[in-house]
């Protein structure tokens, strides 16, 4: 047998024995010989690259490590759908689509809405060849590299299954919740922060841009949609069928419903057993099966008329309020989180919940031994909604919010115009200290991967960094051989922090390569208070470098798009404190990135000049960066807020109905993108 030949057999049994495993739950083969196998194969093919399949499963390994991801457009657009709680809005969706329909008979498939993360693949000649984010839903983050690490996702199609020449699929990629628990299991027992949750999780995987990690992870993918200009399917049920028989992972809870009285069992079935399944879900989408119907009822300018999306309420229990712990976080904020009774919600134990702020602890009345209604906004975060006089005994005790840190005992402050209280001891409170630097290592600022949360208390406790800025100066003999067992005052649970030496290469390794991160990355990571991700690539735009940064007066960084009059203040005070330019100073002498390409937006008009713009939602014809070139280039200014001297409010898909509500009252005229465009052509 040639090369060519065995490189062409492994590829095809190693393919079927995924098929039968991921799909079908069947294993010919046991994990030894499988990776045997694949050990073959990966050889061959490094020896002969010219016969390696495009669907080869060695492919699935990762191993593509990516600076940035390419923006890539959709075919077809990613649009949101029209959502509901009320059985009653479904009756009058129901006589909508009837009446649209002109009284024709139709059905409609219901699906479970799952909580991941919206993705859409190309397959073109029954080949993979694109994977990307939803983003703005006209276009999005090139992620196939990380799409093909998917076991559930096939990178071919057979031709004998007859698939268009080019079509595309969309589904839900997600972290199972018993690969989030292994996870978060292990990180707990190195010491590193636990993910917040899964959705989150599978979103941060997804963005990783070593595929090779990524693979490590076990995500999965279902799929919900087919998209083709060969019209092969008379209905979405036909195309969930087909795509299951491809070798797709088409989630087994859809089902056809014959009327709406039908669509309403389907939800009283599934609120509850939906917590049987692997991942979070927290609606139903119900769409009419026929593509044709669907042709005829259309779109409305942000949803199809033929699909809406049935959101469950969000599961509520009662429990008691036993005691609340203070947390103080990065920039000092002091926030109360309830200890509860544990109490089952929503499919898991529920132990804690959020209180925000004194403001809400006021608004509920709730006091310590209540018995209180609890929560879980979107399934995953917990919170106290309400209390139950009815239950209220002489033993509750009302909260008294303290007057000093409960971590370093300095008098707490309060800002005018904000809810919370801070710790201004900023150098010297030790929870400000460890999450600084947890914020300095985390993937979008410094991405400082092998550096965990315990990780970073043994090194505060030993005394080896007191800012980010140490990091730079750690050896590998001052890290070797650290180690300290942590408990759990809640579980007794011990864990045990160490450096060995892989851990100590691994770290000083990770910590090297991140003097690459561009200057955002940097701007980010020394935590300024407001100033965020989108915040500080807007700042790196305006001013190309951290000296004329620094050398920005309060008005100037108030002109900067996004950046409103609070943000200014802030990023002017950080920069004029002279602890903080020396922190800059030795982070520039580190060989961090202090320098980006500031962002030149050529003038093409004047159309615009003298008014100024705001938008809010995502549009067809234009990204958020598009938009905001536009308004520039045309002789407009771009505003962060809603305030009298907006002129015009841009409201596209999903606009915020705060900055909707906010223009309203002030009577800010609001135009859509075509309207825009108009105005660019005056």
């Amino acid at each position: 047998m040639t090369p060519q030949e065995r490189i062409a057999e492994l590829t095809e049994r190693l393919n079927y024995y995924n098929f039968q495993y991921y799909q079908n739950s069947i294993s010919e083969i046991d994990d030894f010989l499988f990776d045997k196998l694949l050990a073959e194969l990966t050889g061959l093919e490094t020896q002969y690259p010219q016969y390696r399949a495009p669907d080869s499963p060695t492919q699935r390994v990762g191993g593509t490590v990516s600076k940035e991801f390419a923006q890539v457009y959709h075919r077809f657009p990613m649009l949101s759908l029209g959502n509901t709680y009320s059985e009653e809005d479904l009756v009058e969706f129901d006589n909508r689509v009837r009446k649209g329909l002109d009284g024709a008979e139709f059905e409609y498939v219901c699906e479970l809405k799952f909580d991941g993360v919206a993705l859409s693949m190309t397959y073109e000649n029954g080949i993979l060849t694109q994977g990307a984010t939803r983003g703005d839903g006209t276009r999005g983050d090139d992620i196939t590299n990380n799409i093909r690490t998917i076991r559930t996702v096939p990178l071919s199609v057979p031709a004998r299954l007859n698939p268009p020449v080019l079509f595309e699929v969309r589904g839900e990629g997600f972290l199972p919740l018993t690969e989030f628990e292994r996870i978060n299991a292990a990180r707990e027992d190195i010491g590193e922060a636990l993910l917040a949750n899964p959705r989150n999780a599978a979103s941060g995987m997804f963005k990783k841009q070593d595929s090779a990690a990524v693979a490590k992870n076990r995500l999965d993918c279902y799929v919900y949609s087919f998209l083709s200009d060969q019209l092969i399917f008379q209905t979405h049920e036909e195309s969930l069928t087909a795509l299951q028989q491809w070798g797709f992972n088409v989630s087994p809870t859809w089902q056809k419903c014959a009327d709406i009285q039908a669509v309403m069992a389907y939800i009283g079935e599934w609120e509850s057993k939906r917590f049987t399944l692997p991942l979070g879900t927290d609606g139903i989408v119900l769409k009419v099966n026929r593509y044709d119907q669907q042709d005829q009822l259309g779109f409305t300018a942000k949803s199809p008329r033929w699909a809406i999306a049935f959101k469950y309420k969000a599961q509520a229990a009662s429990t008691t309020l036993n005691a609340i712990n203070y947390q103080v976080g990065r920039t000092g904020a002091v926030t109360p989180v309830a200890m509860l009774t544990p109490v089952l919600l929503a499919g898991t134990t529920v132990k804690r919940a959020s209180l925000h702020n004194a403001n809400e602890i006021e608004r509920l009345g709730v006091q310590l031994h209540d018995t209180v209604f609890v929560e879980k906004g979107g399934e995953i975060i917990p919170k106290i909604t309400g209390v139950d006089l009815t239950k209220r005994t002489g033993q509750t005790v009302p909260i008294i919010y303290p007057t000093h840190c409960p971590a370093c005992g300095t008098e707490l402050i309060r800002t005018e115009g904000e809810a919370n209280v801070y710790c201004p001891n900023e150098p010297g409170c030790p929870p400000q200290r460890q999450a600084r630097f947890e914020h300095f290592i985390q993937r979008r600022a410094m991405n400082i991967e092998s550096l965990g949360e315990g990780k970073i208390q043994l090194l505060l406790e030993r005394g080896l960094v007191h800012t980010p800025a140490d990091l730079y100066d750690l050896t590998y003999e001052q890290l070797l051989g650290i180690e300290k067992v942590f408990m759990d005052e809640e579980t007794g649970k011990k864990r045990v922090v160490s450096f060995r030496e892989k851990t100590v290469e691994n770290i000083l390794t990770a910590i090297g390569k991140s003097k690459a991160q561009p200057f955002s990355n940097v701007l980010f990571a020394i935590g300024i208070r407001y100033v965020g991700n989108t915040t500080a690539e807007r700042l790196v735009d305006y001013f190309g470098t951290v000296d004329a940064l620094m050398d920005a007066s309060q008005e100037t960084l108030a002109n900067v798009p996004d950046v409103g009059p609070r943000i200014a203040e802030s990023a002017a005070n950080w920069f004029a404190d002279p602890d903080n330019r020396t922190y800059i100073e030795r982070l520039r002498a580190a060989g961090l990135q202090l320098a980006g390409e500031r962002k030149t937006i050529e003038a093409v008009s004047e159309s615009l000049a003298g008014k100024t713009f705001l938008y809010t939602g995502s549009f067809q014809n234009y990204s958020r960066e598009q938009l905001e070139t536009e308004i520039v280039a045309n002789g407009g200014k771009l505003l962060s807020g809603v305030t009298k001297k907006l002129n015009y409010l841009i409201v596209g898909e999903n606009a915020g109905p705060s900055k909707v509500s906010k223009a309203e009252t002030l009577g800010v005229q609001m135009i859509g993108e075509n309207e825009f465009t108009a105005m660019l052509t005056v």
